[in-house]
């Protein structure tokens, strides 16, 4: 019904915008002929029959005609789109499920959403949300006059790696390489506000949909689905809807500068304000989605009190709860909580870290977002509360998460 009531707007909409069938000749009146000669009347046959034959047909120099009318901005637009389409996938997202009245399966559809080919091993990245509900994946390339009739074009797609904190998930397909053309990748470090944009995503299911906008900000702020703060993000004014989650966001050369995550809007619908993850962010998180199926964040080598004691005790800093064994940190000194018998001893406390505030874990994790293995960092400690407190500044040199892991 959704589609039957579509398929007449569209038509409506042909009708006011004044879309006209092409003329053709009336019909011949043959009352006018009962009293000419025969040879006037053959000739005049002739000559209506070469009349309709000659009328003007669109030909390929119409077309060409047709584009060199076209503006330099818009020709490009249209390249851009013909050569990045063929990249942009249709993400379905399902549950398999087991019948309550019965011990067979079947699947559910949980969503949709957009992805676009990595790289030329099947690789599909996409937002975490678009996936999170379903346990299958389906992913629908594009029906692209490149790729032959005869070529599978859905395709099962198995999970490599997600990272929710940054809402970003990498699918994998096996499919011929025929149809994976991975989308070349630009920077989101020099963008200025003002220039122009391109999302191509399946809003509402109609896939392969096109917007065109410019960039409106740059460096805000986004929530992900895991509350954890999405710093950098890109601001645009093209038009993202449900179903363009995932999708890329390209620059006027077709690269992609970042991918459609999120809206600002009162009502759910387009407001004129969506948000996309820069491509710099992308490309540093995927390489460790495929290689270890998460995130691998830089650590101070120590764990934090996330929330739990320090609200209860309204504590100066981010508690440090353990310091692992054989890290910088434990080098260093830091104590993290022990049990004496006269009770709980609480561990050192991080104030902060290049002289940014860190009032809390979270403050920690996403300052340190920006940073990575190897890198350096100069942290304020204190070590007690009250009189007894004492305050002192050391540097760290940030470790790999998996050093943690693997100690």
């Amino acid at each position: 019904m959704f589609a039957q009531n579509d398929n007449k707007q569209m038509l409506h909409c042909g009708v006011i915008c004044g879309i006209k069938t092409p003329r053709t000749p009336s019909p011949i009146n043959t009352n006018l002929f009962k009293h000419l000669p025969y040879q006037t009347l053959c000739l005049f046959l002739i000559f209506y029959a070469t009349a309709c034959q000659t009328q003007k047909q669109p030909t390929q120099n119409d077309s060409h005609q047709a584009q060199t009318q076209l503006n330099s901005h818009e020709q490009q637009v249209i390249k851009n789109f013909q050569q990045a389409s063929p990249s942009v996938v249709h993400i379905t997202s399902m549950s398999l499920l087991r019948s309550r009245f019965s011990l067979s399966m079947y699947e559910r559809e949980e969503g949709t959403g957009t992805g676009f080919i990595w790289d030329d091993q099947g690789h599909i990245v996409t937002n975490y949300h678009v996936i999170k509900q379903g346990n299958l994946a389906q992913v629908a390339l594009s029906d692209h006059k490149t790729i032959p009739n005869d070529i599978q074009k859905v395709f099962d797609a198995k999970l490599v790696g997600i990272a929710p904190n940054r809402d970003l998930a990498v699918l994998k397909i096996i499919a011929p390489q025929a149809v994976i053309k991975a989308l070349p990748l630009g920077s989101s470090k020099n963008l200025q506000v003002g220039q122009s944009v391109l999302a191509i995503g399946n809003p509402f299911g109609f896939d392969q949909t096109l917007t065109t906008g410019i960039i409106s900000g740059l460096g805000r702020e986004i929530q992900s689905v895991t509350q954890r703060t999405i710093k950098g993000v890109i601001q645009t004014d093209a038009a993202i809807n449900p179903g363009n989650s995932g999708g890329p966001l390209l620059n006027s050369q077709g690269k992609v500068i970042g991918i459609n995550t999120a809206i600002y809007s009162p009502s759910g619908a387009y407001a004129g304000i969506g948000f996309a993850v820069p491509i710099d962010t992308v490309k540093r998180i995927v390489p460790q989605l495929i290689k270890y199926g998460r995130e691998i964040k830089p650590s101070l080598g120590v764990d934090l009190d996330e929330g739990r004691l320090s609200q209860r005790y309204q504590l100066p800093g981010a508690l440090i709860t353990k310091v692992h064994s054989g890290s910088p940190a434990e080098a260093r000194g830091l104590k993290g909580l022990s049990w004496h018998r006269q009770g709980l001893v609480l561990g050192d406390f991080i104030l902060e870290i290049n002289q940014q505030p860190c009032p809390d874990a979270q403050s920690v994790y996403q300052y340190l977002d920006d940073f990575k293995a190897g890198d350096q960092v100069t942290v304020l400690i204190q070590r007690g509360l009250g009189t007894k407190a004492i305050q002192k500044e050391i540097k760290l040199r940030l470790i790999n998460e998996l050093e943690e892991i693997n100690e």
